[in-house]
């Protein structure tokens, strides 16, 4: 509900509390009743009282409902039980309601805390998989609900050009008979990446005593004094990294800063941390140096240096989170659940360093079903393939139903369409569940991100149909609605869910999920839908009244959809 509304009702029980001289024991907060008969808000702000005052709640209840006045956007207060009830007269609410309803609608006030997010973060040693996709698309969908929540975020990819992985694909460039085409029209750079990777692999299990030279390399680079090693491994790096940059610009996806593992090393931050380690008192030597959690209640110790010397992974993330923990007042990781252990481990030494801890969001696995989609190399399946596919399905069910468009026009309408079933699909579900994705349900026309999309695409036919919209506006205001305007209860269902959008924002960004908003505009979708398929908009005698709700329905799915990273198309 509007927050003005809330702010109305929680006014009004304080005054009340005031007459009946009745202490405020604590923040009187207002929930949703689970349905519309029992009001629009309630307050169980009795039950908090009844301990205090030494009456039961319904008596409590039955005193406030005597002197509270009622606001004047309220129809009524009610007692319903021990709850006090709020009523919203949705005649007067209506009006006020769609005329706040503007283009930035859902965008909250500014806020003072900087987030730095970090997600996807993929090896550069191939292109994306379906593994890293759900990473990816929870990450860019936070940041783009944190930033309409008021925050100011800086999305983060960490580069990992300090393992064996990017060792071997530089080793097979210098010494395998494998030349990269780097402008391709037929196969993607990091394609090509990935499969010198596994000729290397497999030239390995041939040639076991080659492994020394892929330790050789990696000991040689975290030294960075051989200007031609270091130049190889950045254009190997950089290669792999320019493909993923083109998936994941398809996917809408973007991130400011590509930070590099290999940074940590070379500025003295790794060696800083270490010895702050060590100043600790909590670190131990046994041919290796590892930090002993023991005393914070892990069994296993944090290993920070090889017995050669060289830094681990879990040394150089140290120094990155710290430096992240310098960049911003929140640290917010996406993470595979399988590293829940490293981040107990990261949390405990970044207390010893008096760094940040992140806040880490954790998610399960994605699949296919079997059979669903073939794999490439008989390996992985693409992120790539993955969007080629959903665009050729998607390209398929349009055909069937227009056969009307233009071959441009149906290409971008089944790339919305193929990149939104991907997206939302994932973006549907709490991270803590796993995602088998089903593609009938992904792409179809009656459920899931097409459906909420055809919505969108039907709102801007109804106002075009009018007459009265032009440059995607509507020359209709609130001064021209019908001062008669009937409310059918069909349209109260449709202003209910309109008006809590700013607030499933503000209850999504605290939570850090995404999930609640997906939910959220499909239900928008379908009041929608009902609504226009109950009620007469163009030839009514509420016209301009309907015409602004159909139109401020349009501007709230669009940007709900865009909090998600989904295009809204006019057409489909």
């Amino acid at each position: 509900m509007n927050s003005q509304i809330e702010k109305e009702a929680i006014d009004s029980l304080k005054t009340a509390l005031e007459k009946l001289k009745f202490p405020i024991t604590a923040e009187i907060k207002l929930e949703k009743p689970p349905n519309p008969q029992m009001g629009d808000l309630a307050s169980n702000i009795s039950f908090n009282l009844a301990k205090t005052l030494k009456k039961s709640p319904i008596e409590i209840t039955g005193d406030i409902i005597q002197v509270i006045e009622t606001p004047e956007i309220f129809q009524s207060v009610e007692s319903k039980g021990p709850y006090i009830n709020f009523f919203v007269d949705y005649e007067k609410f209506a009006p006020l309601l769609l005329n706040k309803i503007k283009d930035d609608y859902g965008n909250l006030k500014p806020k003072t805390e900087k987030i730095i997010l970090e997600h996807t973060s993929a090896n550069p040693n191939g292109p994306l998989h379906i593994g890293h996709i759900r990473n990816a698309i929870i990450g860019d969908s936070l940041r783009r609900l944190l930033v309409a929540a008021g925050f100011e975020v800086e999305t983060q990819y960490y580069v990992n050009d300090m393992g064996r992985q990017i060792a071997m694909v530089v080793w097979g460039l210098n010494n395998l008979d494998y030349d990269l085409e780097i402008n391709s029209e037929t196969v993607k750079i990091d394609h090509q990446i990935c499969e010198l990777y596994f000729k290397v692999n497999e030239h390995l299990k041939n040639n076991p005593d080659m492994i020394k030279e892929i330790d050789n390399l990696i000991q040689r680079y975290e030294k960075g004094n051989e200007e031609e090693l270091n130049e190889s491994f950045a254009k190997a790096v950089e290669h792999c990294l320019e493909g993923v940059r083109t998936t994941l610009n398809k996917l809408n996806i973007k991130h400011d800063i590509f930070v590099w593992e290999g940074e940590f090393i070379r500025d003295g931050s790794v060696a800083e941390v270490v010895q702050k380690l060590k100043d600790s008192g909590y670190t131990q030597e046994n041919d290796v140096l590892f930090l002993d959690l023991e005393e914070f209640g892990l069994e296993k110790e944090l290993v920070l240096t090889r017995s050669d010397g060289t830094s681990l992974y879990s040394t150089r993330d140290l120094a990155y989170h710290l430096e992240k923990s310098k960049k911003g007042d929140v640290v917010v990781d996406i993470l595979g659940s399988d590293h829940k252990l490293a981040i107990d481990q990261i949390k405990i030494a970044m207390r010893l360093l008096k760094g940040t801890a992140p806040e880490v969001i954790f998610y399960e696995f994605i699949t296919l079903p079997a059979g669903s989609m073939s794999t490439r190399k008989g390996v992985f399946i693409s992120v790539d393939d993955l969007i080629d596919e959903a665009i050729k399905r998607a390209s398929s069910e349009i055909k069937k139903r227009r056969s009307d468009l233009r071959k441009e026009d149906m290409e971008k309408i089944a790339s919305d369409i193929g990149i939104g079933a991907i997206r939302y699909y994932i973006a549907r579900l709490s991270p803590e569940k796993h995602i088998v994705f089903k593609w009938d349900e992904a792409l179809s026309f009656e459920r899931g991100c097409a459906s909420i999309q055809y919505a969108h695409a039907r709102a801007c036919k109804l106002l075009e149909k009018s007459g009265k919209y032009e440059n995607k506006s509507l020359k209709v205001n609130v001064d021209d609605i019908e001062s008669d305007w009937h409310l059918e209860e069909i349209e109260v269902n449709l202003i209910r869910i309109l008006a809590s959008f700013p607030l499933q924002v503000e209850k999504a960004a605290k939570m850090r999920r995404v999930h609640n908003l997906a939910q959220y505009v499909q239900e928008l979708a379908n009041a929608f839908n009902k609504f226009y398929k109950a009620l007469p908009v163009i030839d009514s005698a509420y016209t301009n009244a309907r015409l602004l709700l159909v139109d401020r329905t349009r501007v709230t799915i669009y940007n709900c959809l865009k909090l998600l990273g989904v295009n809204a198309p006019d057409s489909m």
